[in-house]
């Protein structure tokens, strides 16, 4: 496996039937998403970014086959994961696990907090019903959570209180991968605060890997090593995260950039307003899928749809703006996108 990645994620889709009529006949597909790859290596936190509806919670979850994708691979320490039926993948549950939006939703509301970690545990027989108390007495005291707290129900926590349940729940199976949807966009500013410098130091603690999914750019620029920006189920842009900030390449990461606000009142800052709204997947455009809302189209990006190449050293885009051919000074270089090589962990 190419560069000691963890995961590699390579053409991978998920198309979604449409059905009509008495028969229910498919007569289209919803492409959720549209052949992306890209690589995670062990340690660092990698992320998806893009509009709601662009696809990133449906790779996350397309990735554990919690939605069976249409086609591509998933490699798990070069182990295609699509390869396992259904009983042989439930051994490596363990080793990939998930942090939902809600953690209420994903919470059985009749098991108390120390039912619900030992629940896995027992589940995976990582060790024998004695051992396991003491495991979840130690996962819950690392994020945050007290002894009495144990025999309480999940209604009667705050939102912030249950999402620490939800991550002690992930991590008590000490896994390999964790994948984050959206795991702090549904709590207040300061409880966002606590949760992430909470994940920080377990990915720290633990050594984690992180598949983190958000539409928040300002968190997204606080935790990542890598990002990748999503776009009506296909990758747009993808390199390191101060590249990524510093320097956009893809008129579709300048809009999502432009609309952070900024911190310093006397900056003047350009704000690009994309026109009209996000294409249907069950009918995207020809070419180029934003081409429809991008200020910079022309008419090539309605014919031809733009390479997805790496231009700079780690930093892949799909535009017809980088082509060689529209652009001879600007160098193409071509390789497969997710060789890309791992760096350190940005602080915050």
């Amino acid at each position: 496996m190419e560069n000691n990645a963890i995961l590699e994620v390579k053409d991978l889709t998920k198309y979604f039937p449409q059905k009509s009529g008495f028969i229910k006949k498919t007569n289209n597909y919803v492409r959720a998403v549209d052949g992306i790859s890209f690589s995670i290596y062990p340690k660092e936190t990698f992320s998806l970014v893009g509009e709601s509806g662009c696809g990133k919670s449906t790779t996350g979850r397309t990735i554990l086959r919690l939605q069976e994708p249409t086609s591509g691979q998933v490699l798990f320490k070069g182990t295609d994961l699509l390869d396992y039926n259904k009983r042989e993948f439930r051994k490596l549950r363990k080793d990939l696990q998930m942090i939902f939006q809600d953690p209420y939703s994903s919470l059985n509301p009749r098991m108390t907090v120390r039912e619900l970690l030992k629940e896995p545990v027992l589940t995976h027989r990582l060790v024998s019903k004695k051992d396991a108390e003491k495991l979840v007495q130690d996962i819950a005291e690392k994020v945050g959570l007290s002894k009495e707290q144990l025999n309480r129900h999940p209604h009667e926590f705050s939102g912030g209180q249950r999402q620490r349940i939800s991550i002690a729940r992930a991590l008590v199976l000490n896994p390999e991968l964790v994948i984050l949807d959206e795991a702090v966009s549904a709590l207040d500013v300061s409880i966002q605060a606590q949760i992430l410098n909470l994940l920080m130091d377990l990915q720290e603690e633990l050594e984690l890997t992180y598949l983190f999914i958000s539409h928040d750019l300002n968190v997204v620029k606080h935790v990542s090593d890598r990002v990748g920006v999503m776009y009506l189920g296909q990758m747009m842009e993808m390199t390191h995260t101060d590249e990524l900030y510093d320097n956009p390449l893809h008129p579709y990461t300048q809009s999502l950039l432009s609309a952070i606000p900024s911190t310093n009142p006397f900056q003047k800052k350009e704000r690009i307003i994309l026109k009209g709204d996000v294409p249907d997947p069950a009918n995207p455009p020809s070419g180029c899928p934003f081409r429809l809302r991008c200020p910079k189209a022309h008419e090539r990006c309605a014919i031809e749809k733009p390479a997805y190449q790496e231009v700079k050293s780690n930093h892949f885009v799909a535009c017809h703006l980088y082509d060689q051919s529209e652009n001879p000074k600007q160098a193409r270089i071509s390789v497969d996108p997710t060789s890309a090589a791992h760096t350190t962990k940005v602080d915050g």
